[in-house]
């Protein structure tokens, strides 16, 4: 805890633990927090989940200017930021989060950055420039800023370094989420929740999944129905579907997801699909779709990767008719899934999977 900041780093704590356990806001290990005061900020660790930041030690404290300064100069220590880790005040052990860098670069002594469905959903839409600012317009008193999509990282940390100067309230990042800041636990807290309701993307109303017929589907495959109720949204409803298979449409989806959602034709078993898929060598998805049935996931699927399907789902059930969805292009989903820091973060999130 940073000395002689006790309360106020509690409600910090309390906070990002509110925001962990928001699925409307954050999945899994989605999502970063940061709390700064005599030239050290404490950021979420990489690959832990914010909803359990009131009863583990996940926040790692590092150095501030020099981690700013690597980052300007191109130094490639900014990316992990690992050298800037103040060792003996981080008793986890853990690695500071892929994008402590950008809560570096912002002046603001409290961050929050969220995957929030409702953002991402508006993010994604061709014209999201004028359909956010007229949203961002019934909020005159906050300032804000769009930044186009980077991988995380040090290309986000650039991109925001370039707007931090004006201090933004709040930045909203293309295909990927939001960034709150304020001087106070406080004051991003209430900004948060003005925020929230200012870009509410409204959901289309759906089915219920067929559960018999999506176990009998799953029989002699290495596929399980998808036991979070709300995860099924994606295959019962037909803009859904053709929205999440269309393409990735941010980082984490692609991260604990992969590139590709399969599809079953009507009545096609899951051992059928995956047999074909085995003889054409093609890599098997992660996630199914029955259309009009539910989702079946990948056996191997982790925590983080169950929750990525509920994103999903509350995403593509976001996204309006008739609207075309940008999605990321495929260098910019091989760069994720090549990234070192990511598959760091899929691993601990493997091991964690293991134990539970």
């Amino acid at each position: 805890m940073p000395s002689g900041a006790g309360q106020d780093f509690e409600g910090f704590l309390a906070l990002s633990t509110d925001i962990g356990r928001d699925l409307l806001k954050t999945q899994g290990a989605g999502g970063n927090t940061s709390f700064k005061r005599d030239g050290r900020m404490w950021v979420k660790a990489s690959g832990t989940w914010l909803s359990q930041a009131a009863e583990r030690d996940i926040m790692v404290p590092v150095e501030i200017a020099p981690l700013v300064s690597a980052l300007r100069q191109g130094d490639p220590r900014a990316e992990k930021a690992t050298d800037f880790v103040i060792a003996e005040l981080n008793g986890s052990g853990l690695r500071p989060s892929i994008e402590t860098s950008f809560h570096a670069a912002l002046p603001q002594r409290v961050v929050a950055h969220y995957h929030c469905v409702n953002t991402i959903a508006l993010s994604v839409l061709e014209g999201r420039d004028a359909l956010i600012a007229e949203r961002m317009a019934d909020l005159p008193d906050l300032t804000w800023a769009a930044i186009p999509y980077r991988r995380p990282g040090t290309p986000l940390a650039m991109e925001i370094d370039r707007a931090a100067g004006d201090r933004p309230d709040v930045l909203i990042l293309y295909n990927h989420g939001i960034i709150v800041t304020g001087e106070t636990v406080d004051d991003v807290r209430e900004r948060i929740d003005r925020v929230t309701s200012a870009l509410a993307m409204p959901e289309r109303a759906g089915t219920q999944a067929d559960f018999a017929a999506l176990r009998q589907l799953a029989e002699g495959s290495e596929f399980h129905v998808a036991e979070d109720a709300g995860s099924h949204k994606t295959a019962l409803d037909a803009v859904s579907l053709a929205v999440a298979t269309g393409g990735s449409l941010y980082p984490d989806h692609v991260i604990f997801l992969g590139v590709e959602i399969g599809v079953l034709a009507e009545g096609q078993p899951v051992a059928s699909y995956a047999a074909g898929r085995r003889e054409a060598g093609r890599p098997m998805p992660k996630m199914v779709l029955a259309p009009n049935k539910g989702v079946l996931l990948s056996n191997e699927l982790t925590a983080g990767g169950r929750v990525m399907a509920r994103c999903l789902a509350e995403v593509s059930s976001r996204i309006p008719a008739g609207r075309r969805p940008i999605y990321l292009n495929g260098a910019q989903e091989h760069e994720l899934t090549h990234w070192e820091a990511e598959q760091y973060r899929q691993a601990l999130d493997r091991k964690a999977s293991l134990k539970a």
